[in-house]
């Protein structure tokens, strides 16, 4: 394989209840359209409410202000329907059900579910049940994914996306990271489609993205 035809790795950080990740999501899946097998994205586990810290309490007016100056208008214009989560579950099973997934060839539609679970129907996705019915929804044998995540087979994984972010500094999510041929860009934030097209131009040196397909 030439230099240039070498893909971008661009690993993202994402915890299922930050919002900001949500909408990050389908500004990556038009990337990935757009530049097909040029662009090679890995989604990483990162826990902002991690065991044992407590959950938080459902939200409240405050945070409903913060979401119509913030997560409102982006929602609109990514073309997500979102809405405060009346629960707040901690992550990490919902994280290992993720990595099952992978496993079992079924995660890009996994992953969208367990977004839209939570942000748009307001599941708890930190229960079990409500995450062996979403992987039965994306063709997964809901036996076999309880019978892995109670036996802790995808912990380890969780634990090193999470190891391999504290190394590299990452404090918050979305955390994106693309490495090519190029110096490795690290992104922070829900950003703009043209934002990561600029980080994928300056990792992989060549062609413009409008002749990559």
């Amino acid at each position: 394989m030439a230099q240039s035809d070498t893909p971008v790795r661009l690993d993202v950080w994402s915890d299922y209840v930050c919002p900001f990740c949500y909408l990050e999501l389908p500004v990556l899946e038009q990337l990935h359209a757009r530049l097909g097998s040029a662009l090679d994205i890995h989604w990483r586990a990162f826990e902002l409410r991690p065991v044992p810290a407590r959950p938080l309490a459902p939200v409240t007016e405050p945070p409903r202000s913060a979401w119509a100056r913030t997560v409102y208008p982006l929602a609109e214009q990514r073309g997500l329907t979102m809405k405060p989560p009346p629960v707040q579950p901690k992550s990490r099973l919902a994280l290992e059900a993720a990595e099952f997934a992978k496993d079992a060839g079924a995660f890009s539609p996994f992953h969208e579910a367990l977004f839209r679970a939570f942000f748009a129907d307001g599941r708890d996705i930190g229960d079990l049940r409500v995450l062996g019915a979403l992987a039965e929804d994306a063709g997964m044998d809901r036996e076999s994914m309880t019978r892995a995540l109670e036996a802790g087979r995808y912990t380890a994984r969780v634990l090193a996306d999470e190891e391999e972010a504290q190394r590299l500094g990452i404090r918050g999510v979305p955390a994106m990271r693309l490495a090519g041929n190029g110096p490795v860009v690290l992104l922070n934030g829900a950003q703009p489609e043209e934002a990561v097209r600029a980080a994928f131009a300056r990792v992989r040196p060549g062609p413009s993205l409008s002749a990559v397909h």
